[in-house]
């Protein structure tokens, strides 16, 4: 069974529709004990890093993650939830989980590209990604694939080799973190078409190794 958090976040059905038609089993829950004994974790969403970690600690699931990843237990952030794994986000000077060494912080007011010329923020559409190095949850991606983003914030993880996917729009930033049993992304895999289908895959058959593959 999968469990995807409900913390008050939306888009949460996206992503049970995209699961459902791998034949996987799964339900949204806010509930603790569901979310402990389930084999697998997605902490998708969209919103606001105050809101989103209020509803966390309200409900008790700050724990229930930490929990998850100390366990080595496979957890997905995809979005919003990619930002809240980090130590804190500009977004609402907010104090995050604390999974994974680093901050959240905004795009440039005047953002723009190599050209010079004037980038929206947020970032909103198809974007491709470039692989920093191999993890079993990229595995079988097309270098071509392009990827669902909408965000006004990044992450800027602490080290380096926490990055395994990049993406450009008019800086480079970690579109794809992955720390032991924790992988997240900062684009939608469930609207996605076929490369999401496929990362999402990779993630129902993962064993939580960044070394390993299918169960």
């Amino acid at each position: 069974m999968i469990a995807i958090i409900d913390y008050d976040a939306g888009n949460l059905t996206s992503v049970e529709r995209a699961l459902r038609s791998l034949g996987a089993e799964c339900a949204i829950s806010r509930d603790a004990g569901f979310i402990s004994a389930a084999e697998r974790v997605i902490l998708p969403g969209v919103g606001r890093a105050g809101t989103g970690m209020a509803s966390l600690r309200r409900l008790g699931l700050d724990k229930v993650l930490a929990d998850t990843v100390a366990a080595g237990k496979p957890l997905l952030g995809i979005c919003f939830g990619t930002q809240i794994i980090f130590d804190y986000s500009e977004e609402d000077f907010t104090d995050c989980l604390g999974l994974m060494p680093g901050k959240v912080v905004r795009f440039p007011l005047e953002h723009r590209d190599a050209d010079g010329q004037p980038l929206k923020v947020p970032h909103m559409g198809w974007n491709g990604m470039q692989l920093k190095r191999p993890h079993p949850v990229l595995s079988g991606l097309p270098a071509e694939a392009e990827f669902y983003f909408v965000h006004s914030y990044y992450p800027l993880p602490a080290q380096e080799s926490f990055v395994v996917g990049a993406t450009d729009y008019g800086l480079p930033f970690a579109s794809a973190v992955a720390r032991g049993s924790l992988v997240a992304v900062q684009f939608h895999p469930e609207k996605s078409g076929r490369p999401g289908l496929r990362l999402l895959q990779n993630f129902l058959d993962w064993d939580g190794k960044e070394g390993g593959g299918a169960l």
